[in-house]
Order: structure tokens, then sequence, then C-alpha cells
């Protein structure tokens, strides 16, 4: 009976180390996993982290895009705008110009006119 008993003990004592062993084990796996679900969620914050990052510089760039086509536009109906003010001055000066020397021209055939009546 008394070998049973100290028979039982062992069992009872390699079971209860067994046990220590698994629950140590059981923690170590508890750990690791909260420690890979906190390695995976810091890797996930830093990659929405860098996307958000890239978004920002793409708006950026597509916002700087749009502000110099506009520039371009506005440039451009700017230098049209003078081209037709230039090119309606110039118009008004030829007109002027033809229009005094046509003055002048019918002045000195009147002269000339005058001249042979005179005469």
């Amino acid at each position: 009976l008394e070998e049973l008993r100290e028979g039982a003990i062992e069992q009872l004592e390699k079971a209860q180390a067994h046990l220590r062993k698994v629950e140590t084990e059981a923690d170590r796996f508890w750990v690791n996993g909260y420690s890979k679900i906190d390695r995976e969620k810091l890797n996930l914050i830093n990659s929405n982290y860098m996307t958000l990052e890239q978004l920002e510089n793409y708006k950026n760039k597509a916002i700087h895009f749009e502000q110099q086509r506009v520039i371009n536009q506005v440039r451009q109906w700017v230098l049209q705008q003078a081209l037709q003010e230039a090119l309606g001055t110039l118009k008004s000066c030829l007109n002027n110009e033809l229009h005094l020397r046509t003055a002048s021209a019918n002045i000195g055939m009147f002269g000339t006119m005058k001249e042979k009546i005179i005469d």
C-alpha cells in the first residue's frame, strides 16, 4: 500500500511538473501571440502612415500642376488680349496714316488743279 501511495505521489509530482511546464509554455505562446499582434499592428499603422503621406504628396503635386495649368492659361489669355489690342492700335494708326496720305494727295491734286485754272 505504501508503494502504491509513493507511486501515486510520484505520478502526481510528475503530472504537476508537466502541468507547470505546459502552463509556462502556454504563457510563452500567449505573450508571443500578443507581441506578434502588437508588431503587426505597428506595421499596419506605419504602412497606413506611409500611404497617407504618399497620397498627400500626390494631392500636392496635382494641385501644383493645376495651378500651373491655370496660370499658363491666364498668361496665354493676357498675351492674346495684348496682341489683339496692339493689332487694333496698329490698324488704327495705319488707317489714320492712310487717311492723312489720301488727304495730302487730294490737297496736292487740288493745288495742281488750282494752278492750272489760274494760269
